[in-house]
């Protein structure tokens, strides 16, 4: 008996954005985009560590009419690893020369978790050209409160994510984080490990406690009250932080929440940057 080998399934095949590779500040980036034709001022999503581009297609599906853009941090998904390791703030910038390539003045900017560090220190650097910003999952940096050490743990070991079947395992445990709510990560690719850790030592020497009182653009904080990696209490750090934030709670998704309620999670977004 003969066997037939399947061939393995593209994440990018299944997701609806147009993919582009863009040069910006000595780095290369993939780029993703759906609804571009859809105009007005674009959201760009800031992905969480070592998520790529792809597992958002279930929040993109449920806004079709707004623009949005998402970036492969260097050695996530398909962008080069980085040459050198890099700060929070230097992709901060980095993403300001982006925009520029793309001849983009101002964005609305959604970070998810380790993306929310990004989205904060961007909102700060560069006020004339983030409109309003949403964060979820996300913290105020190395003065978080910490998660459950059972799944902050396996997150200290590049391999476990550069690995595919190590990534699923993990991925299935510390992303969803307790949640009862269902995600699908078939969209996930490893990073490289040399990717995954220089996302680990930004976030480590990072810390945004300063600058929060100094944001003045709207800003809506989403967190999941199940969320085991990030708990709810560093929303409402930021929020407390942050002058007139949003703050919006939901319940059974864990960390990727935005993945198990696509449709309250869109909806919300629609109704904060309309």
């Amino acid at each position: 008996m003969t066997s037939t080998r399947h061939p393995k399934p593209d994440p990018a095949a299944a997701c609806s954005a147009q993919f582009t590779m863009i040069g910006a500040a000595g780095r290369r980036f993939r780029v993703g985009q759906w609804h571009a034709n859809a105009g007005g001022i674009p959201l760009v999503v800031l992905n969480g560590i070592g998520m790529n581009i792809e597992m958002l297609e279930p929040v993109a599906r449920e806004c079709p009419g707004r623009w949005l853009i998402a970036v492969d941090m260097p050695g996530i998904g398909q962008s080069p690893d980085p040459i050198f390791p890099y700060t929070i703030p230097q992709i901060a910038l980095t993403l300001a020369a982006l925009f520029d390539r793309m001849q983009i003045d101002v964005v609305d900017m959604l970070g998810i978790s380790w993306g929310g560090a990004v989205a904060q220190q961007f909102a700060f650097q560069h006020r004339a050209r983030a409109r309003r910003m949403v964060l979820a999952a996300s913290t105020a940096g190395n003065v978080m409160v910490a998660g459950n050490p059972s799944s902050v743990a396996p997150m200290l070991d590049p391999l476990a994510y550069s690995v595919e079947s190590a990534l699923r395992r993990n991925l299935a445990t510390l992303y969803n984080g307790g949640g009862s709510g269902r995600v699908s990560l078939n969209a996930a690719t490893p990073p490289s490990p040399l990717g995954y850790m220089c996302q680990l030592g930004a976030m480590a020497c990072w810390n945004s406690a300063p600058i929060l009182p100094l944001l003045s653009l709207p800003v809506m904080i989403m967190a999941d009250t199940e969320d085991q990696l990030v708990p709810v209490a560093n929303a409402h750090f930021l929020h407390n932080a942050i002058p007139g934030s949003r703050l919006e709670l939901f319940e059974g998704g864990g960390h990727l929440f935005m993945l198990s309620w696509p449709d309250r999670f869109a909806a919300l977004l629609d109704d904060f940057l309309a």
